[in-house]
């Protein structure tokens, strides 16, 4: 049992219902499994679940369990500051595929 920490400049959504409802309402959460550390208190840039860069979010709350079924997860719950710009999209993608997810294809 251990934690994972997240990098300062990332959350990424796996589903697409928990980003729709961050963009709609402009607060949302999401849970990812293990125990992950996210920078409470800190603005990241969200990603789709296709690794597009889309908004800044605001960490409200992270909090690590186990869950009923024994699973290790973590919550984040979070505030949209804003969506990006389409260029700003553009460039915060392409850093991202370069640091973080690896190289992008096409």
């Amino acid at each position: 049992m251990g934690f994972q920490t997240e990098f300062n400049s990332v959350c990424k959504f796996k589903s697409n219902q928990e980003l729709y409802e961050l963009l709609e309402y402009g607060r949302g959460k999401m849970v990812k499994s293990g125990f992950r550390v996210f920078p409470t208190g800190q603005k990241v840039i969200a990603y789709t679940p296709e690794n597009e860069a889309i908004a800044i979010v605001r960490i409200l709350v992270s909090i690590a369990e186990i869950n009923f079924q024994g699973e290790e997860v973590t919550e984040v719950e979070m505030e949209l500051v804003r969506k990006l710009t389409e260029e700003e999209a553009r460039v915060q993608t392409a850093l991202a595929y370069e640091m973080f997810f690896g190289d992008q294809q096409g």
